[in-house]
């Protein structure tokens, strides 16, 4: 029987407690607590939200680099005699061929140039003669050359070259064109020295061999120039230019 009274004491005692507890927390100590310890955690979230926000903005760097087109544009010098590279133009397709034209200009950037009372100067005037640059001078371009045609042959062989507009000279269309020319490079072989050795030696065939024949040199040499009637004929030949150098070459 003292056990069950104890047992229903405790009950009681653990009730009381309980309510207290419920009390404690409705009374705001509690809430107070709660408020203490979740202020410093919306502190940090704020921190964090303006960290986020507030990150620092890296802008990229602007290139630095100078284009290759500024080599070759003097500095400060008359905008109207700028290279082609220099500038860009407005050009006017429906100009007269061969006829003076006039064509509206800008420099590119990086690019200083004068007016003619010495003034900085963007925008400006050149005069040209209207015509593609295909069709300039010969003198006004420069070409590749080939090394692989035949120069002493009939008809003259033609190859596929790339030509060049030099750099002071303005025309319409691409600078850099395609075009047929004739086989035009030279072996390094002299037309007075095959002339004299033919004349001298030619009956040893030292004309045929100094040009690479060497397939004639060696006939003329073991039948002593062809009895002397293939000598004449190859002075002949040397002479007006007929007979060249064997790899098609012209010569010097």
């Amino acid at each position: 029987m003292a056990a069950l009274a104890g047992m229903r004491a405790l009950r009681r005692l653990c009730g009381v407690a309980l309510f207290l507890s419920q009390l404690y927390v409705l009374s705001g100590r509690g809430s107070l607590m709660t408020t203490k310890h979740s202020q410093p955690q919306s502190t940090f979230a704020k921190s964090l939200t303006s960290t986020s926000t507030n990150t620092p903005y890296f802008k990229v760097a602007e290139s630095t680099e100078i284009p290759s087109y500024v080599t070759k544009c003097p500095s400060n010098g008359l905008c109207s005699r700028l290279p082609p590279d220099c500038m860009t133009c407005n050009t006017n397709y429906s100009c007269i061929y061969g006829k003076p034209a006039t064509f509206d200009c800008k420099v590119k950037p990086h690019v200083h140039c004068v007016d003619q009372n010495n003034q900085e100067q963007e925008n400006f005037t050149i005069n040209m003669t209207c015509q593609f640059c295909w069709q300039l001078a010969t003198t006004d371009y420069v070409c590749t050359n080939s090394t692989n045609c035949m120069t002493v042959s009939c008809p003259r062989q033609r190859y596929n070259a790339t030509c060049t507009v030099r750099d002071h000279i303005h025309c319409l269309g691409n600078r850099v064109f395609p075009k047929m020319l004739y086989c035009n490079w030279t072996g390094g072989y002299k037309w007075s020295t095959a002339l004299a050795l033919s004349i001298t030696l030619g009956g040893f065939g030292a004309d045929r061999f100094y040009l690479g024949q060497w397939r004639e040199g060696l006939g003329k040499l073991f039948s002593f120039g062809g009895l002397g009637i293939w000598t004449l004929i190859d002075v002949l030949l040397i002479g007006v230019g007929y007979v060249g150098p064997a790899d098609g070459s012209l010569y010097i």
